[in-house]
């Protein structure tokens, strides 16, 4: 063999390794609790344990690559969360938002596990000691030493909640290969929320409907939650907000001295409505001696922690439903059928009051 002949070989043999290096090569990202985690250049076999980004996965049509859920999540989503992603009735459930169970999710094979940011550190750590990468997501851009806390102090809400959930929504895209989902779903998201807040923007404070959200146990959400900011954006005053931190256990006297005009109720929790209409006492309150103890339809996701659909059509229903007279010609139906076919696939069918 002459020399060029030996010098051709071993070129040849040279670029065969590095694109054979290259289609296995290892790829970092940054999660939403500021740390560097090295993934696989291609991701197909994801367990989520956070019910946010299981709900975003589906959106930019990932759900194939879902091997393993979190095992609260028909609490979380509802049951009929099913009819998004009819397999997730027959996943494994290896672990739920604060634990995990490591024999379970070797059994999976997965090359990434999704986890709240808020999820201990030693079940963070358990996991990658089992050589599986872990991506936390929060949706929220939040200081250093608030990254990791599920009520979080924030200098500004509104850019916290704004940035971080376009920064989760890119992360969970960039994972699972799916950028351009990302970028159409937070496209729209945003566009159609500006449209939506416009004619309530300038509704005075002491104008404004006094709200309260019931969770069950009397829990509801104060400052430093999404919810918060669900409601100034729909033109209302969460009457817990001055006194409530994030989400916590208030006493039913502390509501009747709020006496909101209000009280939404997530879709996720009917049977707290039903139990405030019947309880004799509540109805002393405002809202629900007039009869507006309203159940709110699926998309309206009151979280704490920011939905897409939440921001682009739960928003608008619940300005629609506070001041109707403004939003005389806007059909939110329409717009919720219109969002479902687009991100979920599936047609949309309202079960709100």
């Amino acid at each position: 063999m002459s020399r060029l002949h030996r010098l051709y070989l071993c070129t040849a043999l040279a670029c065969s390794a590095l694109l054979a290096t290259a289609a296995h090569a290892d790829r970092t990202v940054t999660d939403q609790l500021g740390r560097q985690v090295t993934l696989p250049d291609h991701v197909n076999r994801v367990v989520v344990l956070q019910h946010q980004t299981l709900n975003l996965l589906v959106q930019l049509n990932a759900q194939d690559d879902i091997v393993g859920v979190l095992s609260s999540w028909q609490k979380q989503l509802g049951p009929q969360f099913a009819r998004f992603m009819p397999k997730i009735t027959t996943l494994p459930m290896p672990g739920d938002l604060t634990q995990a169970n490591i024999e379970s999710l070797l059994a999976l094979h997965p090359q990434v596990v999704f986890v709240a940011n808020y999820a201990p550190t030693e079940m963070i750590q358990q996991i990658q000691n089992a050589g599986i990468p872990v991506v936390a997501i929060s949706l929220r851009e939040d200081a250093a030493s608030e990254k990791n806390k599920m009520n979080p102090t924030m200098a500004n809400e509104e850019q916290a909640y704004n940035d971080g959930l376009k920064q989760g929504i890119r992360l969970i895209g960039d994972v699972v290969e799916r950028p351009k989902e990302a970028e159409a779903l937070i496209d729209y998201t945003f566009s159609v929320r500006a449209n939506a807040n416009a004619p309530v923007a300038n509704i005075p404070e002491d104008k404004k409907v006094r709200v309260y959200m019931a969770n069950p146990d009397l829990n509801t959400y104060g400052s430093g939650k999404y919810t918060g900011l669900m409601m100034e954006h729909a033109g209302a005053l969460n009457v817990a907000a001055a006194t409530v931190k994030g989400a916590r256990q208030v006493s039913l006297e502390q509501v009747l001295q709020w006496n909101p005009q209000v009280i939404f109720v997530q879709d996720r929790y009917p049977q707290v409505l039903k139990a405030i209409e019947s309880d004799p006492q509540w109805q002393a309150i405002d809202a629900v001696k007039n009869h507006r103890v309203w159940l709110m339809p699926e998309y309206a996701k009151a979280w704490g922690y920011p939905m897409p659909e939440a921001m682009a059509i739960g928003e608008l229903w619940m300005a629609k439903k506070l001041y109707p007279e403004r939003y005389k010609n806007v059909d939110v139906d329409a717009l919720a059928q219109d969002y479902y076919q687009h991100f979920y696939r599936v047609s949309w069918k309202s079960n709100a009051q």
